[in-house]
């Protein structure tokens, strides 16, 4: 009964070993196949076996045939992913921020089978990005699961919020309060996941870090519907940008030297409307939010750049300047 149930399986195992243990450089002949299967207690003959092999072309696998010294051997030629598609994959799941290392280790791994035993070692490489740090929190994927279900089931969820103390401890923010909120959009934004919801006890829009989320749980009541203002919130959140880091939405003019265009382009995308101002500056005008995090990118121009508009956000920036002016000429 085990012999006949094996011979049952021989296309199945007949595919999975063409997809692991053959490529260009490694094809299989039909004396090999044979032999493999034999080890596996799976009687095969020759003629049998290449009536497999027609088999599987006829699924749709893309089996080629080769030489190997005076007979046809075969192998799996397009798969579903390129080894240049699957090394960006790899690559991207690396150094993602907001997986863990164990996280990371177990997605390469899976990526690791969809390419042939021989080529898969060259996934596995050394990747280094430098400044970013790997997220310690292993319950980021059940979080991101509980919200996809809260979304597409129209629910609300609940969960608890923690927060780093200055001895790096994490700390649940206001004693392990429940925050319960209406979930709309997850967000990936430098690397981190965030979570644009409707935040009852705050009565508006608001987003949170989903790698400092804990406890998410999907609850029976359905989400609010939101206004027509607190729609547009909710998108303009979606493509807020820099860091996620809360502050006034504004539409902002900018000046920059001409030697800048390639770190205005990396910050706002190819998309960006470049105008000629002189010869040596050109400017922008771009969606923002008026934060630390975005004075700081500026700031770090130097006098290469310049806001222009709106008048509070320029009074702002003077004000940041005049500060740090009188914290360093103490």
């Amino acid at each position: 009964m085990a012999s006949q149930a094996k011979q049952k399986q021989k296309l199945l195992f007949m595919k999975k070993l063409f997809e692991r243990r053959s490529d260009e450089e490694h094809p299989i002949t039909g004396v090999k196949i044979i032999d493999i299967l034999a080890q596996q207690n799976i009687k095969c003959e020759r003629k049998t076996v290449y009536d497999d092999i027609d088999t599987l072309k006829n699924s749709g696998m893309d089996l080629v045939t080769t030489k190997v010294g005076h007979s046809n051997a075969y192998y799996l030629g397009e798969r579903l992913f390129q080894d240049e598609e699957l090394f960006v994959l790899v690559d991207s799941v690396a150094s993602s921020r907001f997986l863990t290392i164990k996280k990371s280790n177990e997605l390469i791994d899976k990526l690791m089978t969809l390419t042939s035993e021989f080529k898969a070692p060259a996934l596995r490489r050394s990747f280094f990005i430098r400044n970013r740090s790997k997220t310690f929190n292993e319950q980021i994927y059940y979080c991101i699961n509980a919200i996809n279900e809260g979304i597409n089931n129209d629910k609300d969820i609940e969960f608890k919020y923690y927060e780093y103390t200055p001895e790096k401890k994490k700390q649940l923010r206001h004693g392990g309060e429940i925050y319960h909120v209406s979930p709309y959009y997850l967000v990936c934004n430098d690397n981190n996941y965030y979570l644009i919801c409707y935040n009852y006890k705050r009565e508006q829009i608001s987003y949170f870090r989903v790698d400092r989320m804990t406890k998410v749980e999907v609850i029976e009541q359905k989400r609010r519907v939101l206004t027509d203002a607190e729609e547009a919130r909710a998108k303009e959140q979606r493509y807020a940008i820099f860091d996620m880091y809360p502050g006034e939405a504004v539409t902002a003019e900018i000046k920059f030297d001409n030697t800048l265009i390639n770190a205005v382009i990396d910050r706002f995308t190819e998309r960006v409307v470049i105008e000629k101002v002189d010869e040596q500056n050109f400017k922008v005008t771009v969606d923002v939010q008026l934060s630390p995090t975005f004075y700081g990118w500026l700031f770090n121009f130097g006098d290469k750049a310049e806001l222009l508009s709106p008048a509070n956000a320029v009074e702002q920036a003077r004000q940041i300047v005049d500060g740090l002016s009188k914290l360093y000429n103490k």
